[in-house]
């Protein structure tokens, strides 16, 4: 029988299972069972695959056969960058059931060819460790934890879990189409070197994974009305990871650019969309509200503060988070307006 990493985690609670009925959770979803570990399943139908209602179906009856819930969602999407969509699609999914019931964790079947599909992808893309590492053990997204128990083992060794078990599975016909990046990288990379270092490949993770949790410092953002601060972390990369993190979670992806524009720059303008100001003790990521006019009063506080005028538009039509910059910047008496 395979292991699963964090049993002792898993038997804290009931936990969700993002279950696909492919390879990797249809093997999650029974190791779970003999495991005798408390679970649901929810199950995300895209419908682009003639394959996909019987999916469904599937995960539904696999479910009831065992008294489990399954938590379904059905989806069309159209357009571009369809992979990118479809994850942020499911991960609202998985974020709401996981408040609503209150399920302790949330179970992805991420094993260690993904991870090693993942470096590979972000290696070509000149990214550090944390985004080399983005396939974690254990994380966090959007407020939920999220664990990964099969991430020690192969895609062969599942398989071969699967046949000795006699247990069925769909196989997603797009997995070979060599069109999208990460079948490119399977097929032409990951594929031969994990059938011939494995073992080596699984020791490196492990190591790489406590470099990482030694050098980057874990930060977490505070929020106030739509501004979001934090002290500053002793070293400037564990604050461009720790803003990364937040920006992804509000729905916007740091480009390379960007990064290296927050090493240098105080103050940026991220896409239009958010302003970052990383002052002498905090860092501070707001909405940008340009062109907003404000009063004399509200201009001199900002001014007596050195409050960043990039940022001062949002905080003018928010007095909560107004209030909370105040205090930060340890303000000794309190505003009065004209």
């Amino acid at each position: 029988m395979l292991n699963l990493a964090h049993l002792d985690r898993l038997q804290e609670g009931r936990v969700l299972l993002a279950f696909s009925g492919g390879v990797d959770s249809s093997a999650l979803f029974h190791l779970l069972l003999e495991n005798h570990i408390a679970f649901d399943i929810a199950h995300v139908n895209y419908h682009t695959r003639p394959s996909s209602d019987a999916e469904a179906e599937n995960a539904e009856e696999l479910a009831k056969k065992n008294n489990l819930i399954c938590h379904t969602h059905s989806c069309h999407l159209a357009g571009g960058n369809f992979e990118h969509r479809a994850r942020e699609e499911r991960y609202r999914f998985f974020s709401y059931l996981m408040n609503k019931y209150s399920y302790r964790y949330l179970l992805t079947a991420h094993q260690l060819n993904d991870r090693l599909e993942w470096l590979m992808m972000q290696f070509c893309r000149g990214s550090g460790l944390p985004e080399l590492l983005g396939i974690r053990s254990i994380d966090l997204r959007d407020g939920i934890t999220i664990v990964r128990p099969l991430l020690e083992h192969d895609r062969q060794s599942i398989e071969e879990y699967l046949h000795e078990h006699s247990i069925s599975y769909y196989t997603d016909e797009s997995n070979v189409d060599e069109r999208y990046t990460r079948n490119f990288f399977r097929h032409r990379y990951s594929a031969p070197l994990m059938r011939d270092y494995r073992d080596a490949i699984r020791r490196s993770f492990r190591y790489l994974e406590e470099d990482n949790e030694s050098l980057i410092e874990h930060i977490d953002f505070e929020e106030s009305d739509g501004l979001y601060y934090v002290r500053n972390p002793l070293n400037s990369r564990s604050l461009i990871v720790g803003m990364d993190t937040l920006l992804k979670s509000l729905g916007y992806v740091l480009s390379g650019s960007e990064k290296e524009l927050l090493k240098s720059d105080k103050c940026c303008v991220i896409g239009r969309v958010y302003v970052v100001w990383i002052d002498e003790e905090y860092t501070f990521i707001a909405p940008y509200h340009p062109n907003v006019v404000m009063d004399k009063g509200f201009k001199e506080e900002c001014r007596r503060l050195k409050i960043e005028p990039k940022l001062r538009g949002f905080l003018y039509g928010s007095g909560k988070a107004w209030a909370t910059i105040r205090r930060l910047k340890d303000a000794p008496t309190p505003l009065r307006f004209d």
